[in-house]
């Protein structure tokens, strides 16, 4: 992990075509803004976990759905 110290204003370069920029610090709160192309999905960071624990889950559903439609197949 990189951990930098930046002013209102300043900016971070993640590439050539992601730009971090420090838009205001309030207290404990800092404004950011970030320029990416609309391809790059960015999400705050309890949102990401979220989608992340969901889809887990949607895959252990699935996962139990084919085991229970393979069992009945094999019953004669």
């Amino acid at each position: 992990m990189l951990a930098l110290t930046r002013k209102s204003g300043e900016r971070i370069v993640v590439s050539e075509n992601i730009v971090i920029t420090v838009v205001d610090i309030k207290g404990d709160s800092v404004r950011l803004a970030i320029d990416a192309p609309r391809e790059i999905k960015i999400y705050r960071g309890e949102i990401f976990d979220s989608i992340v624990t969901e889809n887990k889950q949607a895959a252990v559903a699935d996962i139990q759905k084919l085991d229970f439609i393979k069992g009945f197949g094999n019953k004669k």
